[in-house]
């Protein structure tokens, strides 16, 4: 009798190469994500947990690890009155960059968003202030609003300025103003460009049916556009919200070195949590790496609160300004169609001034309300 293995009839041996290949096809999507997570891991994750092993430690640059503190560098950070201030100075400069931002981007997307001629070229070119660099960006806008510069002559001249010195280095709030002016500069056009891709995806019937019931283009804006493109705007707004409050490379320069050596000011007048935090760690003022780390990660708690509140806070206006009936997708093809057929016999009731039928009142808002429930 024979003792080797036998195959049954009928029953095919899987050979070495289809192993392989079943293998491949399980393991090939894990090894080609596997490259961001390694990278992830060495330069974010471990610096991340190793920055709480220095803000427990009285660390310092040059000493190196000290003595276990626990929590004594937050309580020390939480004690220094320059954090306070420098924590008052990011959000107004964050305010000031942030809102003419946001409603700078959404007029230039609508207009975007129109028959143009060499639209292309147009819509790069709003992206040329986004590819300069921020150090560039900061040297311009300081020798605009330095002393000599473009802009304060001339405001002299008109009799707004008096002094010999520049207001926009001296005054707190004018600096927060020409420090955000860099922001505005440099971000607008990026978030344009995002907007513009979500207004693109709005249903062009939505605007036609809107234009036969009377609807001007001032309407269909905040009717039809704002609330087709609300998760865009929820979108928009966490990431400049996150990235605003890190500022960074134009407080730094804002000055060229120049009254506050490159330091938020004279007396700290635009001087910004991360700023503080460089300053703490590796800048002039204290070689306190521990008191830096606590810094980093009191203002990363504080990011996180502030993002969470402004995300609920858009998202509840944005659903209040949407809300409105419910209509089928049976309802909102009747309304096209029914507002096609008007446009090509006589025009709309809302066009004419004749008030609307019991029958007719779902179908002018279907297709308003179609574009907000997407």
């Amino acid at each position: 009798m024979s003792t080797g293995s036998t195959v049954p009839p009928g029953v095919r041996r899987v050979g070495w190469g289809q192993r392989l290949s079943r293998w491949d096809l399980k393991l090939s999507p894990y090894l080609y994500v596997s490259p961001f997570f390694l990278l992830f891991a060495v330069f974010g994750a471990f610096p991340l947990l190793f920055n709480v092993v220095v803000a427990v430690h009285d660390w310092h640059r040059r000493a190196g690890m000290g003595d276990f503190v626990g929590l004594d560098n937050f309580t020390w950070v939480l004690r220094q009155p320059l954090f306070w201030r420098s924590l008052e100075n990011t959000f107004s400069i964050f305010l000031w960059g942030a809102v003419p931002q946001l409603v700078l981007a959404l007029l230039i997307a609508a207009v975007l968003d129109q028959n143009l001629r060499v639209r292309t070229f147009w819509r790069m070119s709003v992206l040329v202030p986004f590819v300069v660099m921020p150090v560039a960006t900061a040297m311009i806008f300081g020798q605009v609003f330095g002393q000599f510069g473009l802009l304060v002559p001339h405001l002299q001249d008109l009799g707004l300025l008096t002094g010999s010195d520049s207001p926009f280095f001296q005054d707190r709030l004018l600096s927060h103003m020409a420090i955000g002016s860099m922001v505005v500069f440099r971000w607008t056009g990026y978030n344009a460009l995002i907007f513009l891709a979500a207004m693109q995806a709005v249903p062009r019937e939505l605007y036609e049916a809107s234009t036969v019931d009377g609807a001007g283009r001032l309407r269909q804006f905040f009717s039809v556009t704002l609330p087709s493109i609300r998760p865009t705007m929820i979108f928009v707004t966490l990431t400049m919200t996150i990235g605003g409050l890190q500022i960074f490379d134009e407080v730094r320069l804002y000055d060229g070195g120049g009254t506050g050596g490159g330091k938020g000011g004279a007396d700290n007048q635009w001087t910004t949590v991360v700023l503080y935090l460089y300053e703490l760690g590796f800048g002039d003022w204290q070689d306190r790496l521990g008191q830096a780390a606590a810094v980093g990660w009191i203002f990363a708690l504080i990011i996180v609160v502030f993002s969470l509140v402004n995300f609920l806070l858009t998202r509840s206006i944005s659903s209040s300004r949407s809300r409105g009936p419910r209509v089928t997708r049976a309802q909102h093809r009747a309304a096209v169609a029914r507002a096609r057929a008007v446009a090509a016999g006589s025009a709309g009731p809302l066009a004419a001034g004749l008030p609307l039928a019991p029958a007719d009142a779902p179908a002018v808002d279907a297709d308003l309300q179609e574009g907000a429930n997407r």
